[in-house]
């Protein structure tokens, strides 16, 4: 793994019934099904991602 920080993205509430862009930026972090985490380099763009969804995701 590289020595570039990260951050562990966890999908908690269902995309159905959002927003076509919010969902489209849900599959954008590599998120498909609830409780599903990815680790995700940290930087300003996956922050505003996760950001635009945060109703959506857990970070931590």
């Amino acid at each position: 793994m590289s020595d570039k920080p990260t951050i562990k993205v966890t999908l908690v509430r269902s995309p159905a019934g959002t927003r076509e862009s919010h969902r489209a930026t849900v599959r954008g972090l590599g998120l498909r099904k609830i409780r599903q985490s990815r680790v995700l380099e940290d930087t300003p763009a996956v922050r505003g991602m996760i950001n635009k969804v945060s109703y959506l995701v857990r970070v931590g």
